[in-house]
């Protein structure tokens, strides 16, 4: 029945945003990502302006998260079996909740950055640069304990498989180098990202599980740190 009352219209809403949470992934992700940018608005204390559009970026988000959800819920109760057009209906949607997400990214990113940015250059300015025989020491220090690792464990191939994603380490201790080499916040998140992509594709490949991933990941990152930490104190 139609609700006659405006609190129960608003029960009504409150309850599809739940349904929503509860059975969507992504729109627990939303919420999760909110939470984050609320709380890094309230440490940072960005401007009015900045604030309503951020505020605006998430929303829109959300909403178009909830629309993608109803749409999908139609389709299913409309076309139970599969049809080519009800895939098209939904990948549409899914495309609309992609773009915003994407927009909301680059707002924030466009307004945290000037934040978070120079204080992170800062951090790196204090840490000290890296020398090349560092670098090319923790990358090696990496490769030899993955292969320890890996020889313990008998568990995969040199390349592939494994209790630790090599790759993984690897890639990490690359990103963790040339952040301290360049000091430059721009170039450790780009490098970073790469080294994101690297430990998607092995999880995607099947190649590892998530838990042998992170463990490559932390490993390059801990041992890199260590390494060049060592050389900076000898020098």
């Amino acid at each position: 029945m139609k609700p006659t009352r405006l609190i129960d219209s608003v029960n009504c809403a409150i309850e599809g945003i739940l349904y929503a949470a509860r059975t969507q992934k992504h729109m627990r992700n939303h919420f999760l990502a909110a939470l984050v940018i609320l709380g890094a608005v309230l440490f940072l204390r960005v401007s009015s302006l900045e604030f309503i559009l951020l505020v605006v970026s998430v929303s829109f988000v959300l909403f178009a998260e909830l629309v993608n959800t109803a749409l999908e819920l139609c389709v299913d109760l409309v076309s139970p079996e599969y049809h080519p057009v009800a895939k098209a209906a939904k990948d549409v949607a899914a495309g609309a909740v992609l773009i915003a997400a994407v927009g909301a990214a680059v707002m924030g990113c466009l307004i945290l950055s000037r934040y978070i940015l120079p204080v992170y250059r800062e951090a790196l300015g204090m840490a000290g640069i890296s020398t090349e025989m560092a670098t090319v020491v923790a990358i090696l220090v990496v490769v030899i304990m993955v292969v320890i690792l890996k020889a313990c464990a008998d568990k995969g191939t040199p390349l592939e498989g494994g209790t630790v994603s090599g790759h993984s380490a690897v890639a990490f201790a690359i990103a963790t180098a040339v952040t301290f080499a360049t000091q430059d916040p721009i170039s450790s998140l780009l490098t970073v990202t790469l080294a994101l992509m690297v430990c998607h594709s092995r999880v995607a490949l099947r190649l590892h599980t998530t838990r042998e991933v992170v463990l490559g990941a932390v490993l390059g990152t801990v041992l890199t740190l260590a390494v060049l930490v060592i050389f900076k104190k000898l020098n």
